[in-house]
């Protein structure tokens, strides 16, 4: 008798339920199940407090250490103030570095047994993928604030107005959301997460470091120039900056939106991938 009330109940709420086959409604669930996944992210961040804030202490350190330590030996091209040209490669190196917690949070999580977990509840396989990367975003938007009252607060100026600005913000965030997918890869790969943590490092480090970020190119050798400029980092930070203080920027800001359109072509398919693979 139980057991024919347990199919009964289970046939009906099949029944009730909305035909996986349609394509409106899966697209449903999936922007349910991401917004879930989001959320659980952030509530989890909340919960460690030291995480956020050595999330934005790092970023007030270099503008800090580039401004009043490096500043002065370093002159920015065209004789402006150096922290108008610094801040641009803060935005961007402060989002590509924290995108590297995209890696070590799936590597976490997949150590954890919890996407296995995720792999057995009817739910859409991207939802963990782009709850995990949307959650990053949102925290990148936290950062990015509080460099901005930053940067502010020890010298540095909008150029090019308001709105440029902000447009140069967006920027930034959707190439952070970019580096998120390709950083997924890597914590999927990853048998834990300090190893994520070691193998994501060694792919950003040149891209920040061997980019327009805090010199000029034309201090560099020749070959080392053309890598830094064409680099995704180096056209973002290029596009940034001419957004923020002025100057051309169509040229720039395609280039910028190009690099970043490849890097979700690739790594959004790879990642969700790798996460049928691994889960």
């Amino acid at each position: 008798m139980t057991t024919t009330a347990t199919t009964t109940e289970i046939t009906t709420v099949s029944e009730g339920a909305p035909s996986p086959t349609d394509g409106g409604t899966r697209i449903g669930w999936a922007v349910a199940d991401t917004l879930t996944v989001t959320w659980r992210n952030l509530i989890a961040y909340t919960r460690i407090p030291e995480f956020l804030f050595f999330s934005t202490v790092q970023p007030i350190m270099f503008v800090l250490l580039f401004r009043y330590v490096f500043g002065g030996a370093i002159h920015a091209p065209g004789g402006g103030p150096y922290v108008d040209y610094l801040m641009a490669g803060i935005f961007v190196q402060s989002v590509a570095f924290g995108s590297i917690s995209t890696a070590v949070g799936l590597a976490e999580d997949l150590q954890k047994g919890l996407l296995e977990r995720f792999r057995a509840l009817p739910m859409a396989r991207v939802a963990v993928l782009a709850g995990r990367t949307t959650a990053d975003l949102v925290r990148n938007v936290f950062v990015v604030g509080i460099i901005t009252g930053v940067g502010y607060a020890v010298g540095f100026r909008i150029g090019a107005g308001v709105p440029a600005f902000v447009l140069s913000l967006v920027l930034v965030l959707l190439f952070a959301y970019a580096m998120s997918w390709g950083f997924a890869v890597i914590g999927l790969s990853a048998p834990n997460s300090e190893t994520a943590q070691v193998m994501a490092f060694p792919v950003l480090f040149p891209l920040v470091f061997a980019s327009p970020a805090f010199v000029p190119v034309n201090s560099m050798p020749g070959w080392l120039q053309a890598f830094a400029v064409h680099q995704p980092v180096g056209v973002i930070i290029i596009a940034t900056r001419a957004l923020e203080n002025g100057g051309p920027t169509a040229g720039p800001v395609v280039q910028a939106l190009v690099w970043c359109a490849g890097l979700l072509v690739v790594f959004v398919p790879f990642a969700i991938r790798q996460y049928r693979r691994r889960a």
